[in-house]
């Protein structure tokens, strides 16, 4: 609860700035509540106080801000730079090695998906420029996550008011799965929306299998 009030108090005096400066802050390692706040703020425009379109930009653009200036110092300053001086980032060898082994795991997509990950998101920006991840393939995977990020936290306290904490806390418990799930609904529905395209082409995929293994077949008989 003194979380949530000391967050209160900075939307008091600063309004939608906190949201920038807060997210900006948070990626580049400082430690701050960034999925409460954005939360509270969209319970704030529930409520009317705060306008929902301008949450989702700020958050946006606090967001993929510091997630590219924390991809530029790995990739200028480079790996002996941030054991070195990690710390004054709060960047423990511990929380490296995780990191490193979550992109082992999952590859560039874990950019998008290290969002909902405790003490993963705060330093893929950091892995990702030390490993030399070209700018276009971190941006793309960077961006397109944050955009979902914002807007899934924002929206759960402009969409259910008054309940945000709890949906919030159960959110905050289940969130690899809750994400796992929409990413898997979502690509159902894709290929249930362009089945038709997808079986085409797999069609003429085993047509141009076929034909090549009867050229080859055919040159073995030569």
């Amino acid at each position: 609860m003194e979380v949530l009030e000391w967050i209160q108090e900075l939307f008091a005096n600063y309004g939608y700035s906190v949201l920038f400066f807060g997210l900006l802050l948070e990626f580049v390692a400082l430690p701050f509540p960034g999925e409460t706040t954005m939360a509270f703020a969209g319970f704030l425009s529930y409520t009317g106080r705060l306008d929902f379109t301008l949450l989702v930009l700020i958050a946006f653009l606090g967001t993929t801000v510091g997630m590219t200036i924390t991809y530029f110092i790995g990739l200028k300053a480079g790996l002996p730079f941030i054991q070195r001086y990690g710390k004054w980032f709060l960047f423990s060898e511990t929380k490296l090695e995780k990191t490193q082994r979550w992109f082992e795991k999952y590859g560039s997509v874990l950019i998008s998906i290290g969002y909902f990950i405790p003490g993963v998101r705060h330093f893929t920006g950091y892995f990702a420029g030390i490993i030399g991840l070209p700018f276009r393939k971190f941006a793309l995977y960077a961006y397109s996550g944050a955009l979902f990020w914002v807007v899934l936290f924002l929206g759960i306290g402009r969409v259910f008011g008054p309940q945000w904490m709890g949906v919030f806390h159960i959110f905050e418990l289940y969130a690899i799965w809750i994400i796992s799930g929409i990413a898997g609904l979502v690509v159902l529905i894709l290929m249930y929306r362009y089945r038709k395209g997808i079986a085409g082409f797999l069609l003429r995929r085993r047509a141009k299998l076929k034909l090549e293994t009867k050229i080859k077949e055919t040159s073995k008989g030569r």
